[in-house]
């Protein structure tokens, strides 16, 4: 592979490829003229010209290359003038000694593969030399400035958008993966020997497995790069499906079905690697919407599976519960193979192992973990609980299977689909602001499920529990908002004490990219929470009235803890969260 400039009369060689040093550059002549060409760490090749206009001397080759605000920039090793590798403009002063313009020509450039005959790297509109995307590997993407508008729009939004709907495919299933067994409780009839307690067990148990899954998912997108983790994490989805597929029959052990449906965990834990994953490509105007779109994808995977479930009760009855993990095996191939054909590596996100330690230290990280147990967990929870609670409590209304998840997918699929309304809300009102108030309705909500459920009332049973779903999925969108902008505000006020800015930026993308992994373990803890509560109230009184109980009391605390920490005025407190 060889560089070529184009002269003004075509293409010309002037070196190979593996003679430019990523980070350094090379003098070259095209024609008579002393060209200096660069390699940045990203793989982007320029030129420009190689004489400094401030000394005279033929030393710009021999400069420091960076990036200032942005802007790929060589700083001259004489006077350590910025000029800007795009446009040859100096930024620092704009006229030289001389009384001429500061600036240096800039030379279209390219690399060229042996046999190629265009060359990668297209002139520019103006003429100056385009960025070249290279790497070290066809995946890993080096170079990645999202809060460059110029960058955002000429490359970065079409590659993240890619990454963010392939994330959404590969954390949908993962989702539906996981509250399988939310569905296939519903076909364990009287054959199968477990009551009700025995049933909210099983939907306990993967929820408790996908929570602890969340932390190391998070940190293997650190170890091995987002895409190469998606695909991971995609073929594990299998190990679940499969076992499900072998043991569903009447006269298997309970043992058995609860170590099966405990491994049905492994799809909780794809929401916190790629959220952690696609929360590095976003700039921080868009994270409220790209997060909230990436996990309200994924959360459709559990009103999908459960009309899935409804369908197949339709069509095959309720003696067929193992073709619905079935149905999915093919789904988990295609997802892998999309992502490893089309997603990408963020090395800067990976460069950085030591950011999950840095934010354990960060008092932030464990308020907003609490604060995300009561939407995500009440989401969760209440969308493998939900069902159960209708057959149990309901149950002259729900006396079938068929009935029972005929109802059961209303909740998660609105949740779901509000949940980028919540990210876009933070992203207009501020993250702090939308979770107060959605605490205040979720409190008002259970109120309502328990007034329902002394009186007997399935309407406004059935009305509150959706309202609940609702506003959880609000809840999910605006508090992982609140995560990216109190480290922003961190950055800005390092920046403001004197720290590099870009420097700043880095360390704000990745500490936001492991709280958001840690925060959905423990957030995910709240299903466990939920299904653990249900279970002990009917156990102790045939109804779930002290589960609600429990459930307003502690949107209260969440409801104020928000306003203590973020909303109340405060020297401390964090400004745009």
């Amino acid at each position: 592979m060889t560089v070529e400039i184009h002269d003004g009369t075509g293409w010309r060689p002037v070196c190979d490829w593996e003679a430019l040093v990523p980070g350094r550059g090379v003098a070259v002549l095209v024609g008579e003229e002393q060209v200096a060409v660069f390699r940045d760490r990203g793989g982007a090749v320029y030129a420009v010209g190689n004489r400094d206009p401030f000394s005279g001397a033929f030393v710009l080759s021999r400069g420091i290359l960076g990036s200032r605000e942005g802007v790929p920039v060589v700083c001259s090793p004489m006077y350590k003038q910025a000029f800007d590798l795009r446009t040859g403009s100096c930024l620092d002063e704009p006229t030289a000694p001389d009384g001429s313009a500061a600036e240096v020509p800039v030379w279209p450039v390219r690399r060229k593969a042996e046999g190629d005959g265009k060359g990668t790297g297209d002139q520019t509109g103006d003429g100056s030399a385009r960025a070249v995307p290279g790497g070290r590997r066809r995946h890993d993407i080096d170079d990645w400035r999202p809060e460059d508008p110029g960058f955002w729009r000429e490359t970065g939004a079409r590659v993240a958008r890619r990454n963010l709907a392939l994330s959404v495919l590969s954390e949908h299933i993962g989702f539906s993966v996981w509250s399988l067994w939310s569905v296939l409780v519903l076909f364990l009839g009287p054959e199968y020997g477990i009551d009700a307690a025995g049933k909210f067990l099983l939907t306990a148990l993967p929820t408790a497995l996908g929570a602890v899954l969340r932390l190391p998912y998070t940190f293997a997108v650190a170890v091995f790069g987002g895409r190469n983790w998606t695909v991971v994490s995609a073929l594990l989805l299998l190990v679940p499906t499969v076992l499900a597929g072998v043991v569903l029959e009447p006269g298997v052990s309970y043992g058995t079905l609860l170590a099966v449906a405990c491994v049905a965990g492994v799809g909780g834990g794809n929401f916190a690697s790629s959220m952690a994953n696609i929360n590095a490509f976003y700039p921080q105007r868009l994270k409220g919407w790209a997060l909230g779109l990436n996990a309200g994808g994924g959360n459709l995977g559990v009103p999908a599976v459960q009309l899935a479930g409804l369908l197949l009760m339709a069509v095959a009855g309720t003696g067929s519960p193992r073709l619905l993990p079935l149905v999915y095996i093919p789904l988990i191939a295609l997802a892998a193979l999309a992502a490893a054909l089309r997603m990408d590596n963020l090395t800067a996100l990976r460069s950085d192992r030591r950011a999950m330690r840095d934010v354990c230290r960060e008092p932030h990280t464990w308020i907003m973990s609490v604060l995300y147990i009561g939407t995500f967990g009440s989401f969760i929870g209440f969308g493998f609980a939900f069902g159960q609670v209708l057959q149990v409590q309901f149950h002259d209304h729900f006396d079938t299977p068929v009935k029972a998840a005929g109802v059961t997918f209303l909740g998660p699929l609105l949740g779901s689909l509000v949940r980028p309304v919540g990210g876009l809300m933070a992203d207009r009102w501020g993250g702090a602001r939308v979770t107060v108030w959605i605490y205040a309705a979720m409190a008002a909500g259970a109120a309502a499920v328990l007034a329902a459920s002394r009186r007997g009332s399935l309407p406004l049973f059935v009305t509150g529990f959706v309202a609940l779903f609702v506003l959880s999925g609000i809840g999910n969108g605006s508090t992982y908002k609140m995560i990216p902008a109190i480290f922003r505000a961190k950055a800005g006020a390092e920046v403001a004490s004197g720290a590099d800015p870009e420097a700043a930026e880095q360390r704000s993308r990745r500490r936001a990219s492991a709280l958001i992994g840690i925060a959905g373990a423990v957030g995910a803890f709240g299903g466990v929470l939920v299904n653990i509560a249900f279970r002990q109230s009917f156990l102790a009184s045939g109804n779930g009235e002290a589960a609600y109980l429990a459930f307003l009391a502690a949107y209260a605390v969440c409801l104020v803890l928000t306003w203590a920490v973020y909303l109340r005025p405060s020297d401390r407190r964090l400004p745009g969260v």
